[in-house]
C-alpha cells in the first residue's frame, strides 16, 4: 500500500493473529479517539491469521495504512521488530488488537515522553478489564518471587482521569499499549525474538533501565482491553520467565526487594516475644519501605535471592 508523507509523528504498530471483529473494533476505537494535529502512520502486521483477517487487510485502501503480511505464525516480538522497521515516526506506540482505546490516550503519552526528554524509556498507560471494568494494568513491578506481576491498584490522587499526579515510576510497562522513541527502539535492539508471546515487553523495559532510561504509566491515559484474546498466548508462560529471570537475575533481585520487604511486615512484622534478631529486620525493612534507607537491607536480598533460587529449581525441574 502507499506509504503516508511527510514522514508522521507516530507510527503505530499493530501484530494481529486472528479476532478480525476485535481488530475492526480497535481501529474504530483509534481512529475516533486520534488527536488533531498529530501525524501518524498505522502497520499492521498480520501474524499467520486464518480468520478472514488478510482478506480484510487487502480490502483497505487508506493511505495512513502499511499491512506486513507473515509468511507464517511467528510470534508477537517478531511481529512488532518487523512493523517497527518501517516504522517513520519519532514515537512508536506498539497497541494490541483487543484494545478498545479511550479519548484523550494518546496526548498524555506525547506528554511525558516530551517532559522526560532523552531521559524518557518505555512509557505506558492505565488499563481496564473490557468485562467488568476491573483495573487490570497500571504498570508492571517485580514481586517477592522475582517475578513481574501488574499493578492493579494506584497510589492516592493517582485515580484517572482526574489525576493529581500526571505520572509513575514503574519497574516496567505492558506491551499492550506503550510508546517508545524510535531511536530508543533501534538502540536497545527492538524485541527479543528469543521469547515467545511473554516478558518481551518487561525484557524491553528492563534494558531501557539498564541504559539509564526511566519506565513510566501516563496516569491519564487510559484503554480498555480484553486481555489475552489470541489463541495460545499463555502457552509459553513458564519458560519465557525463567528466561528472563535467567537474564535479569540481579536485577529481579534488586527490584523485588521492596516488595519483599512490604510482604515481610505483614508476614513477621515485630510483636510480643518477637526474636529481636527479626525485630531489627522488620526495622530495617520499613526504612526501606519509607524511602528512609537507599539500599534494600540484606535481609530483603537473601530473601529475594533464595525465591529466585527456589523458581529456577522448579523451572530445571519441569525442563528436566
Amino acid at each position: 500500500m502507499e506509504r503516508a508523507s511527510p514522514d508522521p509523528v507516530v507510527s503505530v504498530v499493530v501484530p494481529l493473529f486472528n479476532c478480525l471483529r476485535l481488530t475492526q473494533a480497535m481501529l474504530e476505537s483509534l481512529d475516533a479517539t486520534w488527536p488533531a494535529g498529530v501525524t501518524r502512520e498505522i502497520i499492521l502486521v498480520d501474524d499467520g491469521s486464518t480468520d478472514g483477517t488478510p482478506d480484510w487487510l487487502a480490502s483497505l485502501t487508506r493511505p495512513d495504512v502499511h499491512v506486513v503480511l507473515n509468511e507464517r505464525n511467528l510470534g508477537y516480538a517478531v511481529s512488532n521488530n518487523r512493523g517497527a522497521r518501517l516504522a517513520r515516526g519519532r514515537a512508536l506506540v506498539l497497541l494490541n488488537n483487543d484494545l478498545v482505546l479511550l479519548p484523550g490516550w494518546l496526548e498524555p503519552l506525547l506528554a511525558v515522553q516530551a517532559e522526560l526528554g532523552s531521559a524518557a524509556g518505555v512509557i505506558g498507560n492505565v488499563q481496564y478489564a473490557v468485562r467488568d471494568g476491573a483495573l487490570d494494568h497500571a504498570g508492571i513491578r517485580i514481586n517477592a518471587k522475582g517475578k513481574p506481576e501488574h499493578i492493579r491498584d494506584l497510589p492516592p490522587g493517582a485515580a484517572p482521569p482526574w489525576s493529581f499526579h500526571r505520572r509513575i515510576r514503574v519497574d516496567a510497562v505492558t506491551g499492550a499499549c506503550l510508546m517508545i522513541g524510535r531511536d530508543l527502539w533501534f538502540r536497545l535492539g527492538g524485541l527479543d525474538e528469543a521469547y515467545v508471546n511473554g516478558c518481551e515487553d518487561v525484557d524491553l523495559c528492563l534494558r531501557a533501565a539498564a541504559a539509564g532510561r526511566i519506565n513510566l504509566v501516563a496516569l491519564r491515559s487510559r484503554a480498555l482491553h480484553h486481555i489475552s484474546s489470541s489463541q495460545g498466548r499463555k502457552d509459553r508462560d513458564e519458560t519465557n520467565t525463567f528466561r528472563l529471570t535467567r537474564r535479569w537475575r540481579d536485577q529481579l533481585v534488586a527490584l523485588g526487594a521492596r516488595r519483599w520487604c512490604h510482604d515481610f511486615l505483614i508476614r513477621d512484622w515485630s510483636h510480643p516475644g518477637c526474636p529481636a534478631e527479626t525485630a531489627t529486620a522488620a526495622a530495617a525493612a520499613l526504612l526501606y519501605l519509607l524511602h528512609l534507607r537507599s539500599t534494600p537491607p540484606p535481609v530483603a536480598v537473601n530473601g529475594m535471592r533464595a525465591a529466585i533460587d527456589r523458581e529456577i529449581a522448579r523451572w530445571e525441574a519441569l525442563a528436566a
